[in-house]
């Protein structure tokens, strides 16, 4: 049996005025996530561009910020990358903390806050995240961060093939992937987006003369690799040492070797294609896990979730894990006590080569203070 559609040419007005009015609101709300945020960088620092390195960037959605301190005294030169991948926020506030917050009196400091720049112009697809996070500020007022996705934004990659495979390698992956910065590496100069934003990452690393480079990540707290440091075969021994002291400080941490294997990925191509010693952080972040409740800010703010609490009790998490949750300071902490950790450990193996910084934020000052407390209030009219 069938029934016929009755309606009016006013009903058929409102639904398709109610159609534009949502279309409107999707749209501004979309567009709102194209605005940069903002940093407010220590004295000392300058800005560059990452197209000053590959020119093929410039003017494109995939360039993005490089901030440079040189220290009084002669030393070595250490890189810092956040953003990799937008929707791992202790890496990039890990890298904002250390832009806002520290002196170099050694060596040379680079950073680059946001490295997958069109990442942060939208979320990834199905996750239902949130779009922003933010933090108080102890004078008042608040610092706001976009949440972005873990890919370059489809705008910028489309088409997306079915496989992905790594030109260097002949590496097969799933096509999705070819989205992802993290297996660019070491880049096409005549490539996809992804892969010029690679090339130019290395070509930085390569201009510049790059010691120490840190690429900093979040992974879920059932991934194997997790709180954990991975080390290209040339940076083992100073990994080693960081890992050493990090463990007398109370700060357990696995010390993974990059797989010679798998292709495509920061700490290997960085190590066999530049000078660098290359070290990729991961920290527990249940935001990134499967197991996960509803991804809203809380979550990804205090890493608090119910379903994992069970699964820790079940035994089937490779972190510590309780009602504390695995919130961001702990998480931007140990990143900042990793940093430090290693730059001790590079003094004492070649110091012609150490970087020191002035006002790197403690492990457990972070945790006591909250991360607001390190992040500078946005100067007015701006």
């Amino acid at each position: 049996m069938t029934f016929p559609l009755k309606g009016s040419r006013t009903t058929a007005l409102a639904l398709l005025l109610l159609s534009c009015v949502v279309c409107v609101l999707a749209a501004r709300d979309f567009r709102s996530l194209w605005t940069s945020d903002r940093v407010v960088p220590a004295p000392g620092f300058r800005q560059e561009m990452l197209s000053r390195y590959f020119d093929a960037l410039k003017g494109t959605p995939l360039d993005t910020p490089v901030f440079v301190q040189e220290g009084a005294e002669p030393g070595g030169t250490l890189f810092v990358l956040g953003g990799t991948h937008p929707n791992e926020p202790a890496g990039y506030l890990t890298a904002v903390t250390l832009l806002e917050n520290v002196r170099v009196t050694k060596g040379r400091l680079l950073v680059v806050p946001f490295g997958n720049a069109s990442g942060f112009t939208h979320n990834q697809p199905q996750e239902a995240s949130p779009q922003r996070i933010s933090f108080p500020l102890p004078g008042g007022g608040v610092r706001t961060f976009r949440y972005g996705s873990r890919d370059i934004n489809n705008i910028v990659m489309w088409p997306i093939p079915d496989i992905y495979i790594h030109k260097a390698s002949g590496q097969a992956l799933a096509g999705n992937e070819s989205k992802n910065l993290n297996r660019a590496y070491p880049g096409d100069p005549e490539g996809t987006p992804a892969e010029k934003l690679a090339f130019g990452i290395m070509e930085l690393l390569r201009k510049e003369k790059v010691d120490l480079a840190f690429d900093l990540h979040e992974a879920s707290p059932e991934y194997p690799v997790v709180d954990a440091i991975v080390a290209h075969e040339k940076s083992m021994e100073l990994a080693a040492a960081a890992a050493m002291d990090l463990k007398e400080q109370g700060i357990e941490v696995r010390l993974e070797p990059s797989p010679k294997n798998l292709r495509g990925l920061s700490h290997r191509e960085w190590g066999d294609g530049t000078d660098a010693l290359p070290i990729l952080v991961e920290v527990a972040n249940p935001s990134q896990g499967r197991l996960r409740g509803r991804t809203d800010e809380a979550l990804v703010l205090t890493g608090k979730d119910k379903a994992y609490l069970l699964a820790s009790r079940l035994g089937r998490l490779f972190v510590p894990y309780d009602e504390k949750g695995k919130p961001i300071e702990e998480r931007v902490g140990r990143d900042l006590a990793t940093l430090k950790a290693f730059l001790d450990a590079q003094e004492l193996f070649d110091e012609e080569k150490a970087v020191r910084l002035e006002g790197i934020p403690g492990y457990r000052e972070v945790q006591e203070k909250g991360l607001g407390a390190f992040l500078k209030p946005l100067p007015a009219g701006r």
